[in-house]
């Protein structure tokens, strides 16, 4: 995290550098402001900050202005551009690309701008922190762009999502390709896209094996928690949503490290560069701050891909009913008490959140079977992700109730298919 910050401070100095070159012809327009060296924070290191005053969300609205200004740029309306990227720059003065086109087009006045930041970058010592940085805002801008280009076509959904329970009412979809978070509502008809937004990952790109590798894991997770912004170095912004990598499958693998969250920027920076962090999700604040005010923790799925890909919902029902013709096989056989045919739906790796083995499990299961007293088992609110890469993973959720019971504890299962036969890997109790 040190280096992260000191790369920040970096990327920040040389970035003011490069854009006071941009606009020395310009009128004012107000940059960011200055503000004291923070002590370095390890990821994720808690202290004290006064808590913000719940604010009007602005979600998305700095990017939709900013590709409104490129729009301009690309129908030759460059006085009009120039207005709204002035705007734009006044109105979220940390936003970078806010400045590098009010630059740009401030010199377009004088000569032919190739490219985006097309100026000399001044000779100094840090003249190639500065090009570094030109470099990283090209970008963020080509992400941002790309990805209003080739927007999900209407009415899909990514394919991990084979199920959501009612109980989950919201989701999130992140492409790394693409620098793309998706935020979807959970409705009557199945999962709505309600907002995206643009969103930094790992240093080093993605699928994260180690502590301290610099990447973004890939997989299906889960908000475990929202962390208090009070409790948070400024650093973080917003504030924070720890997901729970790493996850069954990660551990499985030998995947180590943690401190995976979702989070915002510092006051002093509106958006990170694509490959930016030590391998956590970051957004700007306004988004991050709509992502808070919306999700809940324990039940919302983060899917991590390195490129989504997006389905008609009803594409995945054969899919799902023949995985649910599997779960309501390993139900039956723990409603009638067959325990050879129950063991059989557990691999020889099966593990819990206690470390148990499958030996100690079984001892579990019988408990649980003559608990059931004959009754038959229900299984409620029930989820399916899929996750596949070199193995196909069924993240399963449901409420487990017997017959005449109201209630019953909430469980998730990890199912691997191993050959032409699904297995639990992992099992364990979460409500």
């Amino acid at each position: 995290m040190l280096v992260e910050l000191t790369a920040r401070r970096r990327r920040a100095a040389a970035g003011t550098l490069l854009l006071a070159a941009l606009v020395q012809a310009a009128p004012p327009v107000a940059l960011a402001q200055s503000h004291k060296p923070r002590r370095a924070a390890a990821e994720p290191t808690h202290a004290a900050k006064p808590a913000d005053k719940p604010t009007e969300l602005r979600d998305g609205q700095a990017e939709s202005r900013l590709l409104a200004v490129y729009k301009l740029i690309g129908e030759g309306r460059q006085r009009e551009a120039l207005a709204q990227a002035e705007s734009l720059a006044r109105d979220y003065p940390n936003f970078q690309l806010a400045q590098l086109a009010v630059g740009d087009l401030m010199m377009s006045r004088t000569r032919p701008i190739r490219r985006m930041g097309d100026v000399p970058v001044p000779d100094s010592t840090r003249s190639i922190q500065a090009s570094a940085v030109l470099e990283e805002l090209r970008n963020e801008s080509r992400q941002r762009v790309d990805a209003q280009r080739s927007r999900p076509p209407a009415n899909t959904i990514p394919a991990q999502f084979l199920e959501l329970s009612p109980r989950s009412r919201h989701a999130i979809a992140v492409d790394a390709s693409r620098s793309r978070l998706y935020l979807f509502e959970n409705t009557g008809k199945g999962l709505q896209l309600v907002a995206d937004y643009y969103a930094s990952v790992g240093k080093l790109g993605t699928e994260k094996a180690a502590e301290g590798d610099q990447r973004t894991p890939l997989g299906v997770y889960f908000i475990t928690s929202r962390l208090d912004p009070a409790t948070l170095k400024d650093f973080y912004g917003a504030g924070a949503l720890p997901i729970n990598y790493p996850n069954p499958l990660d551990q499985s693998r030998g995947k180590t490290g943690g401190g995976i969250w979702l989070h915002g920027t510092p006051p002093d920076q509106f958006a990170r560069a694509p490959l930016a962090t030590d391998g956590c999700l970051v957004l700007a604040n306004p988004d991050l701050e709509r992502i808070l005010r919306t999700v809940e923790p324990r039940s919302t799925p983060v899917v991590i891909a390195r490129q989504l890909q997006w389905v008609a919902p009803h594409s995945v029902n054969a899919e799902r009913k023949s995985f649910e013709a599997v779960l309501n096989a390993w139900r039956n056989a723990k409603t009638q008490g067959d325990m050879t045919r129950l063991l059989g739906f557990y691999a020889p790796d099966f593990q819990t959140y206690r470390k148990k083995p499958l030996e100690e499990w079984t001892h579990v299961l019988k408990a649980e079977t003559r608990a059931l007293q004959g009754r038959e088992l229900h299984l409620k609110d029930k989820s399916y992700l899929r996750w596949t890469d070199s193995a196909d993973t069924m993240v399963v959720t449901f409420g487990e109730v017997a017959e005449g019971a109201r209630t019953g504890p909430v469980k998730r299962q990890y199912w691997a298919r191993r050959g032409q036969q699904w297995q639990i890997f992992f099992e364990g109790v979460i409500g």
